[in-house]
């Protein structure tokens, strides 16, 4: 019998794992789920309800290839392998197969099992799947990792002129298994009663259909003026796939084929938004890799090891305003009650309200990154600590520390006619698009149901440069 231990990827298409041990045609599935683990890592809760939703849907469709689905609640990963073991006896498991995760935890985790299992003679097969490339497989000429993410993505479209990678064909049923399963009826609508941010449920369906429906749409219909539309937040011109790929109802595999569609599954870049999409994805390549190269950025360290010393400002009421998105900054603050409301938050904006919190507010990067984590249904700790990094200045080929975005700036740049702002910050909604970037800036006693700005752009920005440069 040959196990099947789902994590971060709740699906059957294009699944490296699950391929393989279906080649078995006695094969059982298994998820655990560790509440007391989430907690630590500071995933959102509407992240595990999208999960756990997900999760549903896995289990019927596994039971229609005759697969039995089993879960198991252990809070603590650490406590995983010993039951794993009992498991794998229990049932007669020969190997158990996953996909590699990237996270330090992640594979310390797994080292523990694997270890445990080999002495009871049960094997561990581990597979690439959620990375394009093999995470250490893209070396500069000295067999080192990049560190500059242009010298990278020039590596990755070597590797794609080669071979785009191709998806893992669909898995047949399986002939049912005699098993007596009546001691894993686990109850996962009562579990998931923890997890029920009802309001923003609607944003976020958990069907293949609408995740295969919008990356076909997106392809289709806006990727051409992606390169444009991506940074201006009123305009739906991203592919918002970003929390299908993080759980794995999509592959990064499906991403690329769809990508190149119109070639055959061949590389062949053919107009700006293309190749823009596909450096996106690259950058999330690049996240991955960094945090399998460098596990110290998993620690809550900075990559760049002088900007330790930085003197963070300790100011939890300003903190506690851009949590709430009540700076004063209208674009800041849309960003951020964006964030609340929904789970996710427009990327530029994503930058925009990051840069404003560590160099604005000199705020640590690491509380942004936290709060980010609580509630981004589309959390990745790769991802986000590369945004974080990227815009405090500490990280891998990150801005330079004079590049401070001038929130203002880039509210009348991307949201000319504030029609994001309006959205999200109806207080403003009245005001004219010349008005509504700093509603302040003319008037100061304007009569308006909105705080005057917590800081001053200009003076902080100087504030910003200052402590940069002293380190």
């Amino acid at each position: 019998m040959h196990l099947i231990w789902f994590r971060n990827d709740l699906r059957l298409h294009d699944h490296a794992a699950l391929w393989h041990a279906a080649q078995s045609r006695q094969c059982l599935a298994l998820v655990i789920l560790s509440p007391e683990q989430w907690q630590m890592h500071q995933d959102a809760p509407i992240k595990i309800n999208f999960y756990l939703r997900r999760l549903k849907i896995l289990k019927q469709q596994l039971e229609a290839l005759n697969i039995p689905l089993l879960i198991l609640n252990i809070p603590l990963w650490k406590d995983i392998s010993e039951q794993l073991l009992a498991l794998c006896q229990q049932f007669q498991i020969s190997t158990v197969h996953c996909n590699i995760e990237t996270g330090l935890n992640e594979q310390q985790r797994d080292q523990a099992v694997e270890q445990l299992l080999q002495q009871h003679q049960i094997s561990c097969e581990y597979y690439e799947d959620r990375t394009l490339f093999p995470l250490g497989s893209i070396r500069n000429q000295s067999q080192q990792p990049y560190q500059v993410f242009s010298a990278f993505k020039k590596k990755c479209y070597e590797r794609l002129l080669i071979d785009v990678p191709s998806c893992y064909p669909d898995i047949e049923a399986q002939p049912k298994l005699q098993l007596d399963l009546s001691q894993f009826n686990f109850n996962l609508d009562k579990f998931s009663e923890a997890y029920r941010p009802e309001t923003a449920n609607p944003y976020w369906p958990v069907e293949d259909k609408h995740a295969f429906e919008l990356l076909n749409e997106f392809i289709a219909d806006r990727l051409k003026d992606y390169k444009t539309d991506r940074d201006f937040p009123a305009i739906d011109g991203t592919s918002q796939l970003s929390p299908y790929l993080n759980i794995g109802i999509l592959s990064i595999r499906e991403c690329v084929q769809a990508l190149f569609t119109s070639s055959q599954g061949y590389f062949q870049l053919e107009d700006v938004g293309q190749q823009t999409w596909l450096d996106e994805l690259l950058w999330r390549e690049f996240y991955q890799h960094t945090l399998h190269d460098f596990p110290k950025v998993s620690r809550h360290q900075p990559f760049k090891e002088n900007t330790k010393a930085i003197e963070w400002r300790d100011a939890p009421e300003d903190l506690a305003a851009w949590q709430q998105g009540r700076t004063g900054i209208p674009i800041v603050d849309a960003g951020m009650r964006q964030l609340l409301a929904t789970g996710w938050m427009h990327n530029r904006v994503r930058m925009i309200t990051a840069m404003f919190l560590s160099k604005n507010l000199l705020i640590d990067w690491r509380l942004g990154e936290a709060w980010f984590m609580q509630h981004l249904i589309d959390g990745d700790l790769a991802a986000n600590n590369g945004g974080w990094q990227w815009c405090a200045s500490t990280g891998m080929d990150a801005a330079p520390y004079f590049r401070i975005f001038n929130p203002v700036n880039q509210s009348q740049c991307f949201d000319p006619n504030g029609d994001y702002i309006r959205e999200w910050v109806p207080e403003l909604a009245h005001l004219d698009a010349k008005t509504i970037h700093e509603p302040y800036a003319k008037n100061p006693d304007l009569g308006l149901d909105y705080p005057k700005p917590i800081v001053d752009l200009k003076q902080s920005r100087v504030r910003a440069i200052e402590v940069f440069k002293q380190i």
